[in-house]
């Protein structure tokens, strides 16, 4: 079974794949019966961002399997630089449903790393409730610090031993990729970096109301409930990616390099 892994197109030096939910769910189905790694990652502006302004953090970016175009601003940079006719974005959150979904459907158990211990708890006893026939392998929180190499092997080796065939991971932005980047080919299985759908679907965080999401107008709303670690990744990113959006879209800058490749690995957990 082929894994049909959609194209990437460059969004400021950054691949981002031109997908929807439909392939990117197949792809990751597929990898996880065929137990094949697959590195994964939905990106909204921050999450570009981070890419655009470190050169190893982008070199990471560019070696994932799959990155979504997690936020609408994302999504309407593939049309308009690269007329890919997405007609909507691949939500982090709404990803973790539909996945879960389909792991359900297909017997394919699942794990979760990161985020505390009553998150965690409160999420996987939702999605229990949601979808009845879905297998939780297990789950860890994160250590809220860099783990040495033995913890780092002992989560990896926790993880393989649960039978868990995918796994989702919530360390935020920018470290769930990192952790993504530096352990999914260890692994052998899809690996998702899904930013806050562990604390949505866990209740403990409000998400935009939809109207606001598809006006791409997250921004204006999610600042309010996280003020002291949100701000100025709105208010000042999202005019210089908008900016730098007009550079490349004009021809002014191509943004072709790729990054470069990290000297040793971050460990984060």
């Amino acid at each position: 079974m082929s894994l049909n892994i959609p194209a990437k197109a460059n969004i400021l030096g950054v691949g981002v794949s031109i997908t929807d939910y439909a392939r990117t769910v197949d792809a990751i189905a597929a990898a996880a019966k065929q137990q094949q790694p697959l590195g994964v990652s939905a990106l909204a502006v921050h999450g570009v961002m981070t890419g655009v302004q470190d050169a190893a953090h982008r070199w990471r970016l560019n070696r994932l399997d799959i990155v979504t175009p997690d936020g609408q601003p994302v999504r309407w940079a593939l049309n308009l630089l690269h007329r890919a006719g997405l007609t909507d974005r691949v939500y982090g959150p709404t990803l973790t449903l539909k996945v879960c979904e389909r792991a359900a459907q297909d017997g394919l158990p699942v794990y979760f790393y990161g985020s505390k211990p009553e998150v965690l708890e409160s999420l996987t006893a939702r999605l229990k409730e949601k979808y009845p026939a879905l297998q939780i392998a297990g789950a860890r929180p994160s250590l809220f610090r860099r783990s040495n190499e033995d913890e780092r092997v002992a989560i990896i080796e926790e993880i393989r031993n649960s039978g868990a065939r995918i796994v989702f991971v919530g360390l935020g932005c920018p470290r769930q990729e990192v952790w993504v980047y530096e352990n999914a080919r260890e692994l052998g299985l899809p690996v998702l970096a899904v930013g806050a759908a562990f604390d949505f679907h866990a209740g403990l965080l409000p998400q935009a109301p939809p109207a606001l999401q598809a006006r791409g107008l997250e921004w204006a709303y999610r600042p309010v409930q996280e003020p002291r670690r949100l701000w100025r990744r709105y208010l000042l990113l999202n005019p210089l990616y908008v900016s730098m959006l007009m550079m490349q879209w004009s021809g002014l800058s191509k943004y072709a390099d790729k990054g470069s490749e990290p000297k040793g690995m971050e460990y984060f957990g």
